[in-house]
């Protein structure tokens, strides 16, 4: 579990910007690929700028890239979203104890693990 800590942290720092937000609710209402043309078209950037947010979401394996030609194609990795979306829940359902044990692994006090949790409660 605690590997998997570092790849939420991964995702979720992949997702702070808005325009990868964006690039990721545009490939799910795809339901298949996009080419890096039309999808620079519907978010109003440049070819470069969405060539480099998808490098980004590469990195975390959320997004596929094909090349045909000189196209590229990218599509969303709906398996690695399910993974990451698991990962997700099974850490706000982590017990008291497997929330210490984890503070303890990345040597941060248990207090910001609790505070992580009372965040559910609510």
């Amino acid at each position: 579990m605690f590997s998997s800590v570092k790849d939420l942290t991964k995702f979720f720092r992949a997702l702070t910007s808005a325009s990868r937000l964006r690039i990721v609710e545009q490939l799910a209402s795809a339901r298949g690929e996009l080419s890096v043309g039309e999808l620079a078209d519907r978010l109003s950037m440049s070819q470069p700028l969405v060539s480099w947010h998808l490098r980004d979401l590469q990195r975390i394996d959320l997004v596929q890239m094909r090349r045909a030609g000189r196209q590229a194609f990218c599509s969303l990795n709906r398996e690695r979203l399910a993974f990451y979306q698991q990962q997700f829940a099974g850490l706000l359902n982590m017990t008291p104890e497997g929330r210490r044990q984890m503070a303890n692994s990345f040597h941060r006090p248990p207090s910001a693990i609790r505070r992580l949790s009372s965040t559910k409660a609510k």
